[in-house]
């Protein structure tokens, strides 16, 4: 008889709770304005510090930024991107030049998708800007966290680092909240540095949005492709 029953039980399930909440986690770049307690943030994070991670190395490190801490960072933030786009450079490469297939294809769907979506033209160039600049606003979520990492760590924490911010994304989602992953938050590290006190000697891995998602925008209720099993599978036994 198994020590834990609740675990039996789930074992013998054939579609267990977190199947679904991974399939119902997604993206969100756009969120009411409500409140998210300060307690509810912090129960996440104790639910997401037990992610595995290298020899238990658990390299994250959080900064999370509410009321006016936030509203200082994101308009610091947006005033650097106005001042110039080009001069904003990210603490690591988030993608080859050029982007080879098939990842350059999934981009541009996605992006064309997204696009259409908030009704944005590729080609609008102002209505582009504005979008990113809404990123730096952490889509109006109350709640902005920034991840960093000691930059004396070597490429292999960051396998670690992905496994942590799932489990902040799907417990999270499990309290009814959403949030969105952003990679972009690592450009804007001068801020953060002058804002938010990271030290120097951490990287800046990313931001995150988090809040109650504004379903009523076509871009929360986009339907992605995700490539089959098959496609990225190969089973082999002999």
């Amino acid at each position: 008889m198994s020590a834990n029953p609740r675990m039996e039980s789930m074992e013998l399930s054939a579609n267990p709770f977190i199947d679904d909440l991974i399939r119902d986690r997604r993206t969100k770049r756009g969120f009411l304005d409500r409140p998210v307690a300060l307690d509810m943030v912090r129960d996440i994070l104790e639910v997401a510090r037990y992610a595995p991670s290298s020899s238990n190395t658990q390299p994250w490190r959080c900064y999370v930024v509410t009321g006016e801490a936030r509203k200082r960072v994101t308009t610091a933030a947006v005033a650097a991107f106005r001042a110039g786009p080009e001069k904003l450079e990210p603490e690591y490469p988030f993608f080859p030049q050029p982007l080879p297939d098939p990842y350059s294809t999934r981009f541009n769907t996605f992006r064309g998708q997204l696009g259409d979506a908030q009704g944005v033209d590729r080609s609008d160039k102002t209505g582009r800007m504005r979008d990113v600049e809404r990123q730096f606003l952490f889509f109006d979520a109350p709640v902005g966290i920034i991840f960093t990492m000691d930059r004396c760590l070597e490429r292999a924490s960051f396998i670690c680092y992905g496994c942590f911010l799932q489990n902040v994304m799907l417990a999270a989602r499990g309290r009814g909240l959403d949030t969105c992953p952003q990679q972009i938050w690592s450009l804007q590290y001068p801020v953060l540095r002058a804002e938010v006190g990271i030290p120097e000697n951490e990287m800046v891995i990313a931001g995150m949005s988090l809040g109650w998602a504004d379903n009523r925008l076509p871009e929360n209720r986009m339907a992605l492709h995700k490539v089959a099993v098959d496609d990225f599978t190969s089973f082999i036994d002999a």
